[in-house]
């Protein structure tokens, strides 16, 4: 009984300090309906607002967060950091955003959408804007990590929108589109990069635009949030997704006299299911980071690829991972009705066999090979991602909690995260790339048996 009292406690600190900022607060039901005839055209004018919305914040996001992955080779070249140390950088960022992750999550149930979200996006971008300049390996580390918690402010709205505008039947197609965000910005980002990196090599900019010139564009698109997303649809006067879909989740809230915390300890905390995903996806992101953060690295260094190449070649695995995670939700919502097993299976068992052939059968002298091996592994890895951490949650508790429960399973996927930082390059260091691959090969095998264990729960028979 102590253990859940301390806890209890600890929760109870902040979220009473959290209530007390009106504008953070989730708006109440509106006393003003909306009447019968004009709500299915004011539902398809809000749905199409909030997921465009949250697709190009979300998106801007990843603009400020992965700005730097491609230009690792640089940047250790320009600060003299070694391996390990860039691995300790990595690592301090997944720390950081996996723990604010968690909280963010427990705390976006019952926050506005829209200012949570500008609010993350904003002071993120404004790290953006000196954090280049910067010439301490500390001070990088600490401000680095800052922007770790800013960008944990991300997701958990974004997963709560989803769930009270879009209806469990639906939700699988939608989830993956609008996750495809983070890659269409990873992508993006890297093109980006890519150019900023020739500029630079032109002498038309200083190396530090990888940095602020990411600032500036997600400070203008932090106010773009503000000024478009809401909150939820009874803020607006319109009934719930449900009753306007007619459709019914696989998990309800039959208590309606729960408590935030009687809720998350009920759903999240105690919930088998939550654990089993939780550490499903914290293998899932050991693969996702180690094969796009390390590439770059195995690239240049290993096959002798050049910076400008490396960071194109890069941009291979997002763009291939926009369709393939779209994908994995139109075939689960398709094929076995928001179900997410059996697509998940068939992807990591593809996925596993694409790390390894890129390890073996990528440089310089096969190119095609090389890009092949990105693409598929950028368009498999997507997939489990998206529906583990996210749609599959959503179909094991309930929706008023599902910040928390992304939350949840966002935190030991940047468990995860971290260990593809500092664990990769000690694992690395110590049985070289091959060792590195294979790790991420073995994270595949592992989470298959992890996802099979949820069969019967998603499908709703337990």
């Amino acid at each position: 009984m102590c253990i859940p009292l301390r806890v209890h406690m600890s929760f109870k600190t902040p979220y009473m300090l959290f209530k007390k900022l009106p504008s953070l607060r989730q708006v109440k039901p509106s006393k003003k309906k909306v009447s019968n005839e004009l709500i299915p055209k004011k539902y398809k004018h809000w749905r199409w607002r909030m997921f465009i919305g949250m697709y190009i914040g979300y998106t801007i996001f990843y603009f400020t967060r992965k700005n730097i992955s491609p230009a690792l080779p640089l940047i250790s070249d320009k600060l003299d950091i070694d391996l390990m140390e860039l691995g300790i950088l990595s690592s301090a960022f997944y720390i950081v955003y996996g723990i604010g992750k968690f909280i963010s999550g427990l705390f976006a149930d019952r926050a506005n959408i829209r200012t949570f979200m500008a609010i993350g996006l904003f002071l993120a971008s404004l790290i953006h804007l000196f954090i280049g300049y910067l010439n301490s390996l500390y001070l990088i580390v600490l401000f680095w990590g800052l922007n770790g918690a800013f960008q944990s402010m991300g997701f958990p709205p974004i997963a709560k929108g989803l769930v009270h505008w879009f209806s469990p039947k639906e939700r699988a197609t939608k989830w993956t589109i609008l996750s495809s965000s983070h890659t269409a910005g990873t992508f993006g980002v890297g093109l980006l990069v890519a150019g900023i990196i020739n500029l630079y090599n032109k002498g038309v900019l200083g190396w530090e635009a990888i940095f602020y010139v990411p600032g500036i564009i997600g400070c203008i698109t932090a106010i773009f949030l503000y000024i478009t997303l809401r909150d939820r649809p009874v803020s607006l006067g319109l009934p719930g997704i449900e009753d306007f879909k007619n459709d019914k989740p696989v998990v309800e809230l039959r208590e309606s006299s729960y408590t935030h915390w009687q809720i998350l300890k009920k759903y999240i905390l105690t919930n088998k299911y939550m654990w089993i995903l939780s550490f499903a996806n914290m293998f899932i992101y050991i693969i996702r980071f180690g094969t796009l953060d390390w590439s770059t690295k195995f690239l240049y260094d290993v096959k002798g690829i050049n910076q400008v190449s490396v960071a194109i070649f890069w941009t291979l695995m997002p763009l291939a991972g926009i369709p393939g995670g779209i994908v994995a939700g139109y075939l689960a919502d398709r094929f076995w009705n928001g179900r997410c097993v059996p697509i998940n299976v068939i992807y990591l068992v593809l996925l596993t066999l694409s790390i390894m052939g890129f390890y073996f059968y990528s440089g310089p002298d096969n190119v095609f090979i090389t890009g092949i091996s990105l693409l598929l592994i950028g368009f498999l890895i997507d997939g489990p991602q998206n529906l583990i951490s996210g749609v599959q949650a959503s179909r094991v508790t309930v929706k008023e909690a599902i910040s928390g429960a992304c939350g949840m399973t966002g935190f030991f996927g940047y468990v995860g995260a971290t260990f593809s930082g500092i664990g990769l390059a000690y694992v690395t260091e110590k049985f070289g790339w091959f060792g590195m691959y294979f790790t991420c090969a073995l994270s595949a095998v592992l989470c298959i048996l992890l996802v099979t264990m949820t069969w019967k729960k998603e499908k709703g028979d337990l």
